[in-house]
């Protein structure tokens, strides 16, 4: 069954690449075209990451939601502190910007300050009527000092929602078409029709505008995304090919690595439109991640065939030992860091299920491609000069080898007690480590629009919607006085939470409309009494229709009621209690046989999903230890080898996990990433180094010591080298401008240092102490995959044969 894992079988694979050079590279260049066909098909996402699956409660909970009142995250806000302002000039001129958006084919409503209205009762006719503040435009200074009196001091209904009458910070909505806001539409009118417009107004005033809203968020957000892929994918190029050249010295190896790795990345956006995937903050990661981990494959192919080259000079030879001794190995190795990312396959999450198929698919890619172009290539060239082998003889190289070596063999108890005392600091950092479920937090905080965020955070109290949806299970029942004073009792709860905005909600028209009765004195800003109900809605049913100025918060029906609130950026353990103390207040005002009430919100949705996301990192990573398990068991017949095997591996995640808590930072969607990947990067490693210690035992009749050195000397070379390739890779991701990203590539690169530190440390120090425990010939003779092939003594007439083809 795993005769493909055989050295025979490596035999006839060398033999047909090097047979067919000229038609496996034609072959590469079609699929390379055909790929870059599907790259019409790759398109940015325009949505909100969904961490919860389809079917989760909560995303249900939502839909229905969206269902009855439309999508909710189509607010805009322009918003200005500067007591400039409040001149004639300059707030007729913000009244103008305001107006000019109205007819706006994207723009569904306006709301600026020169469309508010007043609420008066007409006596005559028995109904309400509605008088603007202001008539046309502002003339004197009288006129705008009674504005801020009757704005500030006299009409609580619009007091934080277009203006702040502490600060007179003064703002102006605008509603997007909701048809456009999860489509590229949104990004044009952003660009095309939004920042020309207020960057003309900043000049013509010299006001500073401050932006904000979820659809303007996500399209500066979504641009960030746009912009860092082909920044990563230069910086991973630059990095990764800077340290290969200085490893090997040779224009032509840096150059041939740099090749096999470009056609992977344009293999992996072949893929993402083949598939049909949209490009997220998490695929977006992919391409530059198969640069950081294709250049170790070339490594090693490279290394393996100058050491072939140097051992007798036989290029035909070698070129055939690079396929044969090494491509297995690689083919393992590859196999587990793609297991790894597909361990996400297996979650319920459609934007890890994308990111795992999309990742593991691209590394398996470049595995075959970096085995079928470095050998053709070579083969095309003339042998390495002397010149380009003088690295494998560099003293520093073997100087850090040695040192390893020497503590393995004289520093063994000081390297379990290092692991002991790093294992203990390690756990109590972990009971630190909080998660995080905000929607902002790894949003550039350099960018413009995140200083925005934090300015409306200020003065309106966020602007991440949270949404109460009442269903008062009868038509008509939202008007009914028992449920307004219930949505009044619950109002009353998130107006004395801090980190909730004011609420907006029919309640507020209710009390505007008892305000208006009693000839606008705010003191009677409050909900009817019974016997005030019957007459104050007689004037409203005579009113004219657009007097329902918040019909967007009551269904058709008058069934559905919804109290909409704009929360800040906040950690998820607050957020939690906020939504506790919600539904406490919920339980107790609204009796579930009359009513059913339901928090939702794009916020809720997004931390629900982070802690989701923790519950899969346990099941992915748990999935990943156990296929790699499970390989090591048949790779060595042995329980021992796996628990050898798996400790110096995991030792790493925990100092890594522990570090996180010492250092704040969170568990969020993409910290949780850092995990999988590292595990199956990392235990590339082990696989080289056992698979080397195994080979030795054979060759050395099972002198255990002699094999744990000769395989730390040999391996330990490799593993420096596509440490550090990986190392300075994965670093070059602390260059975003989105938290999250930098702490995936910070905690990535820490962790590939502590593992390579534990694999050449550790592990062998472990072979050593469990010498007798685990040196089974009968284990270690005949494992059931062959990873490094034996070393034979060619015939002279397979070498003619080999010469030959070339």
């Amino acid at each position: 069954m795993f005769k493909l894992f055989t050295k025979g079988f490596w035999d006839v694979i060398a033999s047909i690449i090097l047979r067919n050079k000229i038609v496996i590279l034609i072959t590469i260049a079609l699929i390379t075209i055909l790929f870059s066909t599907q790259w019409k098909n790759m398109r940015f996402t325009f949505t909100e990451a969904n961490l919860l699956p389809n079917d989760h409660e909560v995303n249900l909970i939502y839909n229905d939601f969206l269902e009855i009142f439309g999508e909710e995250g189509n607010l805009i806000v322009l918003g200005v502190k500067d007591s400039s302002l409040f001149t004639v000039e300059k707030l007729n001129a913000w009244n103008q910007l305001s107006e000019s958006f109205k007819n706006l084919k994207d723009v569904e409503a306006v709301v600026s300050i020169k469309d508010l209205k007043k609420l008066v009762k007409n006596t005559d006719k028995e109904r309400f009527e509605l008088e603007p503040f202001i008539t046309d435009s502002i003339h004197t200074i009288e006129q705008l000092d009674s504005l801020q009196d009757d704005l500030f001091k006299k009409y609580p209904f619009y007091d934080n929602f277009l203006f702040n009458k502490e600060t007179k910070t003064i703002r102006t909505a605008i509603y997007l078409r909701k048809e456009i806001v999860n489509t590229s539409e949104r990004k044009d009118f952003v660009f095309d029709e939004l920042l020309p417009k207020v960057e003309a107004f900043e000049k013509a005033t010299d006001l500073d505008v401050r932006i904000s809203g979820m659809p303007y968020v996500r399209t500066l957000n979504a641009q960030n995304i746009v912009d860092e892929i082909g920044k990563f994918i230069g910086l991973a190029l630059g990095v990764t090919s800077l340290i290969f050249f200085f490893f090997f010295r040779s224009f032509r190896a840096t150059f041939i690595s740099l090749l096999v790795v470009c056609i992977g990345v344009m293999w992996t956006f072949g893929i993402i439109g083949f598939l049909n995937y949209e490009i997220t903050v998490l695929t977006a990661l992919i391409p530059p991640l198969i640069i950081v981990i294709g250049i170790p494959n070339c490594i090693f192919l490279i290394n393996k065939y100058q050491l072939e080259v140097k051992l007798h000079g036989n290029k035909a030879r070698s070129l055939q030992r690079v396929i044969t001794k090494v491509g297995n190995a690689t083919l393992m190795t590859n196999v587990t860091t793609a297991s790894g990312f597909a361990t996400f396959i297996l979650t319920e999450s459609t934007l890890l299920k994308e990111f795992g198929i999309v990742a593991s698919l691209s590394i398996l890619s470049i595995f075959i491609l970096c085995i079928l172009i470095i050998p053709i290539i070579y083969s095309f060239l003339p042998s390495p000069k002397e010149r380009h082998l003088e690295h494998l003889n560099k003293r520093w190289i073997g100087a850090f080898v040695n040192w390893t070596e020497r503590l393995v063999k004289e520093r063994r108890i000081s390297i379990y007690i290092t692991a002991i005392v790093l294992l203990i600091v390690s756990m109590i950092g972990i009971y630190q480590i909080k998660i995080s479920g905000s929607l902002i937090e790894d949003m550039s905080k350099e960018a413009e629009f995140f200083q925005d965020i934090r300015f409306f955070e200020e003065e309106f109290n966020g602007i991440m919607p949270v949404e109460i949806l009442v269903d008062t299970k009868r038509k008509k029942g939202v008007m009914k006085l028992a449920t307004l004073k219930r949505m009044n009792e619950l109002e009353e709860v998130i107006l004395e939470t801090p980190e909730l905005s004011r609420p907006i909600s029919i309640v507020s028209l209710v009390k505007y409309s008892k305000q208006a009765y009693y000839n606008g004195n705010p003191k009677y800003y409050q909900l009817p009494t019974s016997q005030e109900n019957s007459f104050i809605l007689s004037y409203a049913k005579n009113s004219s229709s657009d007097l329902d100025l918040l019909s967007n918060f009551v269904d058709s029906t008058g069934q559905y009621a919804r109290i909409t609130t704009f929360m800040k950026d906040i950690g998820t353990d607050r957020m939690e209690r906020i939504e506790e103390n919600l539904q406490n207040k919920i339980d107790n005002v609204f009796p579930e046989d009359q009513y059913n009430v339901t928090i939702t919100g794009k916020a809720l949705v997004f931390q629900k999903g982070t802690k989701y996301l923790v519950k899969n990192l346990a099941i992915s990573l748990s999935l990943a230890i156990l296929l790699i398990a499970l390989f090591m068991a048949y790779m060595f017949r042995s329980f021992k080898m796996i628990i050898v095997s798996l400790v110096p591996n995991l030792l790493p995640l925990l100092i890594t996990a522990g570090l996180m808590g010492y250092l704040g930072v969170p568990i969020k969607p993409s910290t949780i990433l850092v995990f999988s990947i590292a595990f199956g990067i990392s235990v590339d490693d082990t696989i080289h180094f056992l698979a080397k210690y195994r080979q030795e035992l054979q060759a050395n009749n099972w002198k255990i010591r002699k094999s744990v050195y000769a395989a730390l000397r040999e391996t330990g070379v490799s593993m420096f080298y596509t440490s550090i390739v990986l190392f300075f890779g994965f670093l070059v991701f602390t260059f975003s401008s989105f938290g999250g990203t930098v702490a995936l590539g910070a905690l990535v690169s820490a962790t590939l240092l502590f593992a390579m530190l534990s694999n050449l440390l550790l592990l062998p120090s472990l072979l050593l102490s469990l010498e007798r425990n685990i040196a089974n010939k009968a284990v270690l003779k005949k494992p059931s995959i062959n990873i490094i092939p034996e070393d034979d003594n060619e015939e002279e007439e397979s070498d003619k044969e080999i010469k030959n083809n070339h």
